[in-house]
């Protein structure tokens, strides 16, 4: 059996892709919220990019619904960080949008409110639209520490399906 651990921070788990493809996936954490999908798993899906010195393996973080995610026979899934945020919150605010590149991740983009914490040192301005287009690009996400991820995911999961 396969369970995520202390040294193995994950477990795996199938990702159904738009044209019914899977691919297995690794699964970070979850999250409990309210509303239309009340849980969100956040996953890394292998990848590659490209770099001066050629192509590399790269992994791109994403948060997905368990509409997307199929289990895998024998992978325990209950040592996955799990959070709840049951509570109501108020409508956010957001007073822009901020990318820029992930600290801890080469390759990779963060979207943030520009009043995130994260966002203060720099990174380029972006109106609403070109912050939903940037986190459409390979590699990017948005950030959960500030309204980023509560307000630019749920448009772009209403487009699911209709492009």
């Amino acid at each position: 059996m396969v369970t995520a651990s202390p040294t193995q921070p994950f477990a795996l788990i199938t990702l159904v892709m738009p044209d019914e493809q899977t691919v297995r996936v690794r699964l970070y954490e979850r999250l409990q919220t309210t509303g239309r999908h009340p849980w969100r798993y956040r996953i890394g899906v292998p990848s590659w990019v490209g770099t001066e010195e050629g192509v590399e393996p790269a992994e791109y973080s994403v948060w997905v619904t368990d509409e997307q995610l199929q289990p895998i026979e024998g992978v325990d899934l209950s040592a996955v960080p799990t959070q709840r945020r049951l509570e109501t919150p108020s409508t956010p605010k957001p007073s822009g949008w901020v990318v820029r590149p992930d600290p801890q991740h080469r390759g990779r983009t963060i979207v943030h409110d520009a009043v995130c914490r994260h966002a203060t040192d720099g990174g380029k301005e972006l109106g609403t639209m070109e912050a939903l287009d940037a986190l459409m690009r390979p590699g990017a996400s948005a950030c959960h520490e500030c309204v980023a991820a509560e307000v630019l995911v749920p448009v772009l999961e209403l487009g699911k399906g209709y492009g």
